[in-house]
């Protein structure tokens, strides 16, 4: 009987001995050679042969072509137009050899020209292109048309002219390039596509302006500030009235605040001028200039506000809310350059406060104010000018009652150490504008130079007097060296800066600036706040 090897041909079988055992040898020698896999075993020897192939030698990477490399870019081309917009082209030339790839990219890039704008009258770029068809057979026909812009065609930037008269339109070819895809559009066409602009002016860049108005730097190089004002809530104690949020600093963009009550947000520029809600007068919404940007005021029927501006803002706004219910949180966000002074938690300082009133009751009335007669003519028929706004109460209800006795401002070097010492508020101050409320009276002051704070100081800041005499005397647009108090009341329902009658005011000058910062020099350490 015989079985089968690896090809299928028949294998002698035999004894342990002779010949057999030959052809067996023969046989185990012949399938490790010829069967080139697996192990094969004699059961009379106890013993197996084992083969192990050899591992394939590894392929060899097929080498990739190297690219090549571009060169330098050419100087621009003139504007594709005169007057407008226009295209300007600039090339490149790819440097590589035969054997290797060519290079990755575009060789052409087209950048916006903006030149003069085109003088009135003047016929649109597209339409000027049509006209040149005016009166020149078409259609292989002796017709004569004459041919506007037609816009109502698939690609737009072909030039798709209809004529006058008929319900046709003919293409002729691509428009040139520089001419805008549609009407209104800011695209333009190039080659026969339309390409938009980027914000580095090269069509078909892509490269978009970051939240902080940077062209192509992605958001890396700006800090989003995202925060929820809940300032103390002093409306329990009867207090209704203005009270700081925060300042958004110069250079600020996508800015947003967000109040959902029937308080009201107000603005202030930062020359202390009012753009929304400002001296108790409530503005309609609408759009308002305001730091260089567009400002969108909307108020809904149930109170909600939003105030919104793309930016940048060229100078700081003050953020207020003009409170008339308990403050539910005030939400703002913008964003800034990184590395930009960011808003601290002293700009929401709420020591800016008027006269406490009572809810939906009427802004505080100033006293009438006695008119100055106008001293004679003097001789010769000259008439003198009238003479400038008296200080408040100099002249008012206050004098005229007998109220006001005669000024008697600190001065003096024991008078300025005493004063300082004792001040929570030291600073260079001037003043932007004062009104009376009550028996008080309000200065509106831009801090200039802060020698001593105790408590936050912002760059504005409203200023007590607790008369209305004019006592200390500060003129408005003035300069001053001011020390004050900080005047919390018992009730908590007033946080404010006061200037006493006898107050340390004096006219500021670059002296008393010097003797102020010797002053301190004379004080204890300073009390923890």
């Amino acid at each position: 009987m015989a079985g089968w090897g690896c090809r299928g041909g028949p294998v002698p079988r035999g004894g342990p001995h002779g010949a057999g055992h030959r052809w067996r040898l023969l046989l185990l020698a012949w399938l490790s050679l010829g069967c080139g896999i697996g192990t094969v075993q004699d059961p009379a020897l106890g013993a197996a042969a084992v083969w192990v192939p050899e591992p394939p030698a590894p392929a060899r990477p097929r080498r990739q072509p190297a690219r090549g490399a571009w060169g330098p870019w050419g100087p621009w081309s003139s504007c594709s137009s005169s007057c407008g917009d226009g295209v300007a082209l600039r090339t490149r030339r790819c440097l590589r050899s035969t054997e290797e790839d060519t290079c990755t990219g575009d060789p052409r890039q087209y950048r916006l020209c903006q030149l003069q704008g085109c003088p009135g009258g003047s016929v649109p770029f597209r339409a000027m292109q049509c006209s040149l068809y005016d009166n020149k057979p078409v259609l292989g026909t002796a017709a004569r048309y004459r041919w506007v812009p037609f816009h109502g065609a698939p690609n737009v930037c072909d030039l798709n002219c209809l004529a006058v008269g008929h319900n046709f339109y003919y293409t002729f070819g691509r428009v040139l390039d520089g001419t805008r895809c549609g009407p209104g559009s800011p695209d333009l066409c190039v080659g026969g596509r339309c390409l938009s602009v980027g914000c580095d002016g090269i069509l078909g860049s892509g490269a978009r302006p970051d939240a902080c108005g940077q062209c192509g730097s992605g958001h890396d190089t700006c800090l989003f500030v995202h925060r929820l004002f809940q300032g103390a809530d002093p409306s329990s104690a009867g207090y209704f009235g203005y009270m700081n949020v925060t300042k958004i600093p110069a250079g600020a963009t996508h800015i947003k605040v967000t109040d959902k009550s029937r308080n009201y947000l107000a603005l202030m520029t930062s020359d202390g001028r009012y753009v929304l809600n400002g001296d108790w007068s409530i503005a309609w919404p609408g759009s308002y200039e305001a730091a260089g940007t567009r400002l969108q005021y909307t108020r809904a029927p149930d109170g909600t506000e939003s105030l919104e501006a793309p930016g940048p803002t060229d100078e700081d706004l003050h953020v207020m809310v003009l409170l008339q219910e308990p403050n539910p949180g005030i939400e703002y966000e913008f964003w800034l350059p990184r590395g930009h002074p960011q808003p601290s938690r002293g700009d929401t300082s709420p020591l800016r406060q008027p006269q406490p009133r009572g809810a939906g009751s009427p802004p505080p009335q100033e006293p009438p104010v006695t008119p100055v007669p106008a001293p004679p003519s003097q001789p010769g028929g000259s008439a003198t000018e009238p003479p400038p706004r008296s200080p408040p109460g100099r002249s008012g209800a206050g004098a005229a009652a007998g109220r006001c006795g005669r000024c008697r401002p600190a001065k003096g070097r024991s008078q300025r150490v005493r004063h300082f010492c004792q001040s929570d508020f030291v600073f260079q101050g001037r003043i932007l504008a004062w009104r009376l409320v009550g028996q008080e009276t309000r200065y509106e002051v831009e801090v200039k130079t802060p020698y001593r704070h105790r408590f936050p100081l912002v760059s504005r800041e409203y200023v007590w007097v607790p008369n209305t005499c004019g006592c200390p005397p500060l003129r408005e647009g003035g300069e001053y060296l001011l020390m004050a108090r900080r005047h919390v009341n018992y009730e908590r329902t007033l946080n404010r800066i006061l200037l006493q009658e006898d107050g340390y005011a004096r006219p500021w000058t670059p002296r008393e600036g010097r003797l102020v910062q010797e002053a301190a020099q004379h004080c204890p350490q300073p009390r923890p706040p």
